[in-house]
C-alpha cells in the first residue's frame, strides 16, 4: 500500500481566530504604474492566516478586523487595516530599491549549496500538496543551507513525482535566516516562477536564475510554493461531494527526503521546523 504524508494543504478554509468574527475582504494589488502585481502574499502573520493573489493581482481573504500585510519579492511590503467587509480595496506596492549585486574577484570552485538529503520509502512515500475546502493558498516548504564563503547560485533543481493540478504554477524563493528568532529576509530581486505540467510520470526541473544571486556567508532557506492553478477546475473539484471525488485529481506529489526543513502553512505565516522535504538541490560557484 502506498504511504502518503498529507501534511501540505494548498487550500484552507479561513476560520474565526481568537474569538474574532471574520469578514471578507476583496481587492486588487497594483504597482505605481497601475499594473497588476501577480502572486502577492497576503495575510496576518501573527494569526497564521493568509492567501496569495491571482495572476491579475486580485485577492480575497476571510480575516478578522486587523492589519493585512502584503509581500512580493520585487516590491516593498504594504498593509491594509481591516475595519469591516470590503470588495473594492486597491493596494499600491512600491518597487524595491535593492543595491546591485557586487561581483567578487578571485578563484571559484563548483559546489553544492544544498543537497537533497536521503530519499526515504522510495516511490511508496510521497509528500502531497492536496486541495482542501476553501480558497486560501500559501503553503511553502523548503530546506536550510549554509555557506561560509560567498556563493553564486547557478542551478536550482527539484523533481515532481506526479501532478494532476491543471495550470499549476510554483515559485522558488531564497531567504536569508537572521537572528535568534530565525527571521526570514528575502534576497531575490524578482520572483522565480515555474509551470508544472499535468503528468503521471516524474518531471525534473533545472532552473538557471535570470538575475545574479550572490549569497554572502550565512544561513539560507530555499523554498517551494504553489501559487496558482486552474480556478475553474478547482471550484468544480471542491463542488463535488467528498465521497464522490476522484482523489487522484488536484494533487501534486513529490518523493520524501530526510532533510532539515521548514514549512509555512499560510502566506506570511510562521515558519515551523519539519524533518522532511521534497529534495531540492542548489549548485553554483563558491568564491575562495
Amino acid at each position: 500500500m502506498r504511504i502518503k504524508i498529507l501534511l501540505l494543504t494548498l487550500f484552507l478554509l479561513p476560520v474565526s481566530l481568537f474569538g474574532q468574527e471574520n469578514v471578507t475582504v476583496k481587492g486588487r494589488v497594483i504597482n505605481e504604474q497601475g499594473e497588476a502585481v501577480e502572486y502577492v502574499q497576503v495575510g496576518i502573520p501573527k494569526l497564521q492566516t493568509g492567501t496569495i493573489s491571482s495572476a491579475d493581482g486580485h485577492f480575497e481573504i476571510s480575516a478578522p478586523c486587523d492589519t493585512l500585510e502584503f509581500f512580493h519579492v520585487s516590491y516593498q511590503s504594504g498593509s491594509y487595516l481591516v475595519t469591516g467587509p470590503a470588495d473594492d480595496v486597491v493596494i499600491v506596492l512600491h518597487e524595491n530599491e535593492l543595491p546591485p549585486a557586487v561581483f567578487i574577484g578571485g578563484d571559484t570552485k563548483e559546489k553544492y549549496l544544498l543537497k537533497p538529503g536521503t530519499k526515504i520509502l522510495g516511490d511508496k512515500g510521497l509528500i502531497e500538496f492536496v486541495p482542501k475546502t476553501g480558497s486560501t493558498k500559501g503553503v511553502e516548504i523548503g530546506s536550510v543551507a549554509k555557506t561560509k564563503k560567498p556563493f553564486l547560485v547557478q542551478d536550482i533543481q527539484f523533481s515532481i513525482y506526479r501532478n494532476t493540478i491543471p495550470d499549476c504554477v510554483v515559485s522558488v524563493n531564497i531567504y536569508r535566516i537572521e537572528g535568534r528568532d530565525d527571521e526570514f529576509v528575502n534576497v531575490l530581486r524578482k520572483p522565480i516562477y515555474v509551470n508544472v505540467a499535468e503528468a503521471s510520470a516524474p518531471q525534473e526541473f533545472h532552473i538557471q536564475p535570470e538575475e545574479t544571486i550572490l549569497l554572502e556567508p550565512g544561513k539560507y532557506f530555499i523554498s517551494f510554493q504553489i501559487v496558482d492553478c486552474n480556478e475553474e477546475a478547482l471550484r468544480a473539484y471542491l463542488a463535488t461531494p467528498e465521497d464522490e471525488r476522484d482523489h487522484s485529481k488536484m494533487r501534486l506529489s513529490s518523493n520524501i527526503y530526510l532533510k532539515s526543513s521548514y514549512i509555512r502553512k499560510a502566506a506570511l505565516g510562521k515558519m515551523e521546523h519539519m524533518p522532511v522535504n521534497i529534495g531540492m538541490v542548489v549548485k553554483g560557484l563558491e568564491y575562495q
